[in-house]
C-alpha cells in the first residue's frame, strides 16, 4: 500500500494514508465509520489499488454488496490480482446470487489462490450451498485434507466453525458441538464465537454480574443452579466473546 502511495503527490499522499489508517483502526468495531473514510480516499486517489481494496472492504463490512464487488473489480483490474476472488464470491451471496459465486468457485482462478484463500472460497462455496437450500452438500463441500488436518493454520478456526455450523443445521448435534471444541481450540485471535455456540449447546447461561437484578450473591447463586448446575465463571471472568465479520 505504501508503495502504491509513493506514487501520489506527497501531500496528497499523506492525506489517502491517514484516511486508509482510520478505515483500518474502524473497520470491525465502527463499520459505517469506515466507510465514511474510505469515501474520501476513494475521491482522492480513485486510481489507486489499495485505495479500491480498502473502499470494498469497508463498503463490505456495511453490507453494501453491490459496491464492494464494483470496488474489488477494479482492483482486480488495476493489480491482476486474483487475491479477492473468495470475497468477491461472498459479495455475490449477499446479493442473492449463491449460483453465482458457486460457480467462482470452479473457475481457473481458483488455480491461483495461495492456501489460504481457497480455504476461505471453500468456506463460500458451502455457504452458497446453503443459501440454495442445500444444506447435505454444504457439508461435503467443506470436507477436506485442511479440515481433516491437526495441525492448527490461520484458516483452522474459522473452517471448523463453519463445519460445526452446517452440521447442527442438518441436525448432527453431537458432531457439531465437538467441531465447535476443535474451532475454539485453533481460534487464537478470537475470531469466532465459538465459546458462545458450545455453552448454547450445553445449556450454560452466563449472568452479568453488575446487573442490577443479580446484584446480591444469592439471586447469582440461584439463576445458576436454575441453570443445571454447570460450573460457573467467576463474577470478575470473561466466559469469552467474539470480538468485532466477515
Amino acid at each position: 500500500m505504501r508503495q502504491e502511495l509513493l506514487g501520489l503527490p506527497k501531500t496528497l499522499a499523506e492525506d489517502v494514508a491517514k484516511n486508509l489508517v482510520m478505515v483500518g483502526r474502524l473497520l470491525d468495531e465502527e463499520p459505517e465509520q469506515a466507510y465514511a473514510y474510505s469515501r474520501i480516499a476513494l475521491r482522492l486517489a480513485s486510481r489507486v489499488p489499495a485505495v479500491r481494496e480498502a473502499a470494498g472492504f469497508a463498503s463490505y463490512g456495511t453490507g453494501k454488496y453491490a459496491e464492494a464487488l464494483a470496488e474489488f473489480r477494479a482492483a482486480r483490474r488495476m493489480t491482476g490480482s486474483v487475491h479477492l476472488w473468495p470475497v468477491m464470491a461472498d459479495c455475490e451471496r449477499g446479493m442473492g446470487r449463491p449460483e453465482r459465486a458457486l460457480a467462482m468457485a470452479g473457475e481457473p482462478e481458483m488455480r491461483k489462490l495461495d492456501k489460504a484463500a481457497q480455504v476461505e472460497m471453500r468456506i463460500v462455496a458451502s455457504g452458497a450451498r446453503r443459501d440454495m437450500g442445500q444444506a447435505d452438500a454444504a457439508v461435503v463441500t467443506l470436507q477436506s485434507a485442511e479440515l481433516a488436518s491437526n495441525a492448527v493454520q490461520p484458516w483452522s478456526a474459522r473452517l471448523r466453525y463453519a463445519y460445526a455450523d452446517v452440521l447442527l443445521e442438518v441436525g448432527r448435534a453431537d458432531e457439531a458441538r465437538d467441531w465447535f471444541a476443535k474451532a475454539l481450540e485453533a481460534d487464537q485471535g478470537g475470531v469466532t464465537d465459538a465459546s458462545d455456540r458450545l455453552a448454547e449447546l450445553d445449556g450454560v447461561e452466563f449472568l452479568d454480574a453488575l446487573d442490577d437484578d443479580a446484584e446480591d450473591s444469592g439471586a447469582v447463586g440461584d439463576a445458576r443452579e436454575e441453570a443445571g448446575r454447570t460450573p460457573a465463571f467467576d463474577e470478575g471472568g470473561d466466559p469469552g466473546e467474539e470480538p468485532g465479520e466477515q
